[in-house]
């Protein structure tokens, strides 16, 4: 059974930190390439961050300098470090699994943890 769970959403005032940790089970999580999205009440879901299979990265422009990915093949675990939170930062952010294979598609969704930013 194919699971992402993710967890250490919470509330953190403006400037604070948090670290976000996908764990994921029931697939080889090595192949694929891994990414946080974020979605604002109201707003369209967005892109975060991704980590690829060979470790590439890419960053959103809105968190590039402020936002790390990283991912342990070993713990099947992806995590997005948070830093100089702004309150246009709060969103439900979700871990999203995908691999490309013989012309198919395989994409896998959390349930998605909430982050707010507010004093």
């Amino acid at each position: 059974q194919v699971r992402l769970m993710e967890s250490g959403g919470g509330l953190v005032q403006p400037g604070g930190s948090l670290r976000l940790s996908c764990a994921a089970s029931g697939f080889p999580f090595s192949y694929y390439d891994m990414t946080w999205y974020r979605q604002a009440p109201g707003k369209e879901r967005e892109l975060v961050a991704t980590i690829t299979s060979d470790g590439s990265t890419n960053y959103a422009d809105s968190v590039k300098g402020r936002f790390t990915i990283s991912r342990d093949n070993a713990r099947n675990t992806v995590s997005l470090q948070m830093s100089g939170l702004k309150p246009e930062d709060t969103a439900v952010y979700q871990c999203n699994a995908q691999r490309e294979l013989s012309r198919m598609t395989y994409r896998y969704w959390g349930q998605g943890t909430q982050v707010t930013v507010s004093s």
